[in-house]
């Protein structure tokens, strides 16, 4: 009977601990928080302070469009994938011009293959 106690209480915590590990909360980032994360994804780029300040401004407008943009879409009732792409398609377009003012071409090159790609969103398997 101890030994059945005991592997259930082992089998208990490792289904919890599997749980948290998947990120089980399901929150979405705020776009504030997720100005953040791009900004410190953007290290490598040695940004001087003034270019540093734009670029925080323009993707942080980037990702408040893009929020405002979902909410007004759920709000609406209809969520229509393809339109909510042409949005997102239409606002990264905007950020990537105006970032093109900021950055230099080797950092624009450096966003668009390592840093731009890293900060979509990934699918978790299994779900």
């Amino acid at each position: 009977m101890k030994k059945q106690l005991v592997l259930f209480a082992f089998a208990t915590f490792l289904a919890i601990g599997s749980i948290s590990a998947q990120g089980g909360g399901g929150q979405r980032m705020t776009a504030e928080e997720r100005t953040t994360l791009a900004m410190d994804k953007m290290s490598p780029l040695n940004l001087e302070a003034d270019a540093k300040a734009k670029t925080q401004v323009i993707i942080g407008d980037f990702y408040k469009a893009q929020q405002k943009a979902m909410e007004e879409m759920r709000a609406s009732g209809a969520m229509d994938r393809d339109a909510m792409m042409a949005t997102r398609k239409k606002l990264a377009d905007e950020r990537d011009a105006k970032l093109q003012g900021v950055l230099t071409a080797d950092q624009l090159k450096k966003w668009k293959e390592e840093i731009e790609p890293s900060l979509r969103p990934q699918r978790q398997g299994g779900q």
